[in-house]
């Protein structure tokens, strides 16, 4: 298996290239911040970025990485990360806490690409991100705070 670059750190690799990535990430790279929800990417709970696109891991092959950069929710950094981060800490958008890291990534995606998003432009970004709790108007909130913060 070729190396894989994990929050700007190659990694050699010993795993089948079928294996998804979050598998590789939390079991082989003890990247536990990225989590387990459905395994079927309908939650978003394993949103990474693989060269600054949100994808979900768990159906993401390490064999299909190649020489893609993955970011994980604890290498994620610069202006618009956090921004994102601040705002979600301000707006105390957290409760039970579970699909946050995913949420957290799939908004760095979207500022990264919109840094005035529409609340269609959330929701379109956001969707496929289940929250249990329900705090879909608290990171919505948290994302428009982020995008003026970036103004």
């Amino acid at each position: 298996m070729p190396n894989l670059t994990v929050n700007g750190v190659t990694h050699a690799i010993d795993a089948d290239p079928d294996m998804p990535l979050l598998w590789v990430l939390r079991d082989r790279l003890d990247a536990t911040g990225t989590k387990y929800g459905c395994g079927i990417a309908q939650c978003g709970a394993c949103t990474v970025h693989l060269d600054g696109q949100p994808v979900r891991a768990c159906q993401t092959k390490v064999g299909d990485v190649g020489a893609a950069q993955v970011t994980t929710i604890e290498g994620v950094s610069g202006r618009v990360a956090e921004a994102v981060q601040a705002a979600w800490r301000k707006l105390d958008v957290v409760q039970c806490g579970y699909c946050q890291s995913g949420q957290i990534m799939s908004a760095i995606g979207l500022l990264s690409g919109n840094a005035t998003p529409s609340d269609a432009d959330i929701d379109g970004a956001m969707d496929g991100n289940i929250c249990r709790c329900g705090t879909y108007q608290r990171i919505r909130a948290a994302i428009h705070e982020a995008a003026r913060s970036l103004a």
